[in-house]
């Protein structure tokens, strides 16, 4: 959902970059849970607030400006049951990532291992005998099939 720039101010509070569409996104949760590498805590959030692109929060326990340090760089996280159930179409990144990709023709290309957000449209980053960059627009993305662990793409093997 984010992470930690730094330390706002000098009394605790801490200045977070969000990772969601918009700012206002991630101050709506109350609950965050703030970590790296797989360990992370949850903190009640005492107060946020959304300033420019940005979002600063006061959480508990880290009443001056060296404690908001340690907090630097460390991810923002929500757990996905707090998140409001997609669209049809429409997809949490962390859903795509590990599906396998195969073409229309029945070609795998390896399986998803990260996106990328260009602007334009977001890109699948598929890594399997080599590494393919492929869009994830309507006219390429034929099919997603979280169950089945796939998604069907139009698009060459040696695009």
């Amino acid at each position: 959902m984010g992470h930690v720039m730094a330390p706002f101010g000098v009394q605790g509070w801490i200045k977070v970059h969000p990772y969601t569409e918009t700012s206002q996104g991630l101050a709506a949760y109350a609950t965050w849970w703030l970590g790296k590498q797989g360990s992370f805590s949850a903190y009640q959030v005492q107060e946020v607030k959304v300033h420019g692109a940005e979002v600063i929060a006061k959480l508990p326990g880290f009443d001056d400006r060296d404690a908001a340090l340690t907090l630097r760089g460390m991810e923002v996280a929500v757990p996905k049951a707090a998140l409001p159930k997609p669209e049809a179409d429409e997809y949490y990144w962390t859903d795509l990532i590990g599906l396998t990709v195969v073409n229309t023709e029945g070609q795998s290309f390896g399986t998803v291992k990260n996106l990328l957000q260009t602007g334009a449209n977001d890109v699948l980053v598929v890594s399997g005998e080599r590494e393919r960059l492929i869009p994830f627009v309507r006219q390429v993305i034929q099919a997603v099939d979280l169950d089945g662990g796939t998604i069907r793409v139009e698009w060459g093997a040696d695009y």
